[in-house]
């Protein structure tokens, strides 16, 4: 619940009061370690990165302009696949800054990279964790909103420009749309199966 909380404040009050952004500008949301966010270890717990990262991206939504215009629109977006890569970890109260900048897009989603950071000892900026997301926009009224009506609106260049491993990353994760077929069948059990099936008709055989 107290991600809720974390994200109408940014959303409704800090989002708003800091500088706008342009679309391929990086944004940085800063936040603090809470003792709701540790897990048994007593540092972050790997699950929080997300969330927290899902609030970082809505602070640079609201500071792009893009949840204005979602708003008009009635789009949400949604989370299609992420990924992370832990290097560091975060300990209680510590402060860090979550890095957020639109990597680019292909024909059905937007990719984004997001790390954490902290100063290091000669106060460069050093990363923690680094995780890229692959995200859609959705209507409220139901449907996909197309990359294609994406750039019109929001004037982005007419090529995503993607890294080629994170276009191959999105396409190998990604899942059979919600309407298609997704059987969850193991390869060991898919092998058990068709033996179990064929020791059954020969018994009936027999």
């Amino acid at each position: 619940m107290h991600m809720f909380f974390r994200t109408l404040l940014h959303v409704l009050f800090l989002s708003r009061r800091r500088p706008d952004l342009a679309h391929d500008d990086v944004a940085r949301t800063n936040f603090i370690t809470l003792p709701t966010d540790l897990d048994i270890n007593r540092h972050m717990n790997n699950g929080v990165y997300f969330s927290i990262m899902d609030v970082a991206r809505f602070d640079m939504l609201v500071r792009n302009g893009v949840w204005r215009t979602m708003r008009e629109k009635n789009w949400y977006p949604v989370v299609a696949s992420e990924t992370i890569t832990f290097r560091k970890s975060l300990q209680l109260w510590q402060r860090f800054t979550i890095e957020s900048r639109i990597t680019g897009y292909d024909d059905k989603a937007v990719y984004l990279e997001q790390r954490y950071v902290r100063p290091g000892a000669d106060g460069t900026p050093e990363i923690y964790a680094q995780g890229f997301i692959r995200a859609r926009f959705l209507r409220k009224t139901g449907g996909i909103v197309p990359v294609s009506e994406l750039i019109e609106v929001f004037g982005a260049p007419a090529t995503g420009g993607l890294p080629e491993w994170i276009e191959r990353w999105g396409a190998d994760v990604a899942l059979p749309p919600t309407r298609a077929e997704a059987p969850s069948v193991w390869p060991a059990e898919a092998g058990g199966a068709v033996a179990s099936t064929a020791e059954t008709a020969a018994e009936r055989r027999a």
